[in-house]
């Protein structure tokens, strides 16, 4: 029997482990909370710290790129020498980039800090896609689903922050995260203790581990992990456009305020919560490759049209835009882990790590472009992205890469 297939076979007649699910779903709550912290502060920032478009766009690239570039080399790390205290450690990292940003008193002093943040991010992410792999069983788009949403939920109380802590007490009110970076650290040493006994009592398999990890790539999963990367790119940077710079279009082009620009924002991070929760579990009955050409294909009429509607109009089309981009968000994850089962931290890591990649480019190019333009130039080009969905045609189906990897 095929080595896929054994794989397969494997993890359906396994248990799936909520408590971990739900635990390492908090750990990155806890994560994606503080690395939303940095969009959370640009509007204060421009403010206070007279800073240009461009130089929020390059902050964004720092904590992004830092996290994306280094996801895959700690997923590839871990893959072949799994280290489970990686977790807490990580979150340590964060915890010292909140300090420095809290402190900061210019712009220089600012990328330094959110670097730290984002290695941080990139330390946690694979292992704890690993971890929630492994607590699985047979419900892998599920069990991905409880895991990413914690993320995105995260994410989503940046405009929360901005309106309630941020605007009204200023850089400094940073600072009171270094209490949920600490609350993160104990739970993660939780789960870091269950992810070592899961090694010690898998020990016995090492021999079966290695012959998987050595197995030939077939040059059809080498292009399709391709597209998919593509298909990742351009998600990305239209959330990144959404979720760095939307705030100004409205506050420039619609003349509302700051913290009722947050309230848009905040629809927008949480339709994508619920999307990236109900994904997974779509995916497991009606495919993986078709909720992924559902995401953006699905989306596109929406966004084409969104530079151009009324102020009404926007809460209820963001509402849908967000809920229908994410909902594949925790389903590229497990379709690239089964494409390439035998690299689940390194695949991982690039998909993962991708989106928040491909999110730090596109920001400074969209506040360059901002600078050169105009905010609606940056909105309108955006809006045109999830048209790259098509591609999504060009993937095998599940049924297919099943095959590929029996082969």
């Amino acid at each position: 029997m095929a080595v896929a297939a054994k794989h397969n076979k494997q993890n359906i007649g396994l248990n799936t482990i909520y408590g971990i699910l739900f635990a390492i779903s908090t750990g990155h709550f806890f994560n994606d909370s503080i690395q939303a912290v940095v969009p959370a502060m640009f509007p204060i920032l421009e403010k206070t710290l007279s800073l240009s478009y461009s130089q929020i766009g390059w902050i964004a690239f720092v904590v992004n790129m830092t996290s994306s570039v280094m996801q895959p080399v700690f997923g590839y790390y871990a893959d072949k020498r799994p280290t489970p205290f990686l977790l807490p450690l990580g979150m340590l990292m964060s915890m010292i980039g909140l300090i420095g940003f809290g402190l900061s008193p210019n712009f220089y002093v600012i990328l330094c800090s959110v670097f730290f943040i984002g290695i941080g991010s990139a330390v946690f992410h694979p292992e704890g896609s690993r971890v929630a792999f492994m607590a699985a069983g047979g419900k892998r788009g599920l069990a991905q689903s409880i895991y990413q949403v914690g993320g995105n939920f995260g994410q989503s109380l940046a405009p929360v922050f901005t309106a309630l802590i941020f605007y009204p007490f200023g850089q400094q009110g940073i600072l009171s995260f270094t209490f949920v970076a600490a609350m993160g650290i104990v739970l993660l040493t939780y789960v870091s203790k269950w992810y070592r006994n899961q090694i010690i009592s898998g020990l016995k398999t090492k021999k079966k581990t290695v012959s998987i990890s050595q197995k030939t790539i077939h040059p059809k999963i080498k292009t399709a992990m391709a597209l998919l990367v593509f298909i990742v790119f351009a998600r990305s940077w239209y959330s990144a456009g959404i979720s760095n710079f939307y705030q100004f279009y409205l506050i420039e082009d619609y003349g509302i305020s700051i913290t009722k620009a947050q309230i848009y924002i905040f629809v927008f991070m949480l339709a994508g919560v619920l999307g990236t929760f109900l994904g997974g579990p779509l995916a497991d009955r009606f495919g993986k490759r078709n909720i992924i050409l559902f995401s953006l294909v699905g989306a596109a009429p929406l966004t084409l049209i969104l530079p151009y509607v009324p102020l009404f109009l926007v809460i209820p089309m963001f509402f849908l835009i967000g809920f229908i981009v994410t909902s594949s968000f925790s389903v590229t994850v497990v379709y690239a882990q089964e494409l390439m089962p035998q690299k689940i931290g390194m695949v991982s890591g690039l998909i993962v790590g991708l989106a928040f990649g491909m999110g730090a480019i596109g920001a400074v190019i969209y506040g360059n472009l901002a600078d050169l333009f105009s905010i609606k130039f940056v909105m309108i080009f955006c809006s045109f992205l999830p048209l790259f969905g098509l591609l999504t045609f060009l993937l095998p189906s599940d049924k297919k890469v099943r095959e590929l990897n029996e082969n």
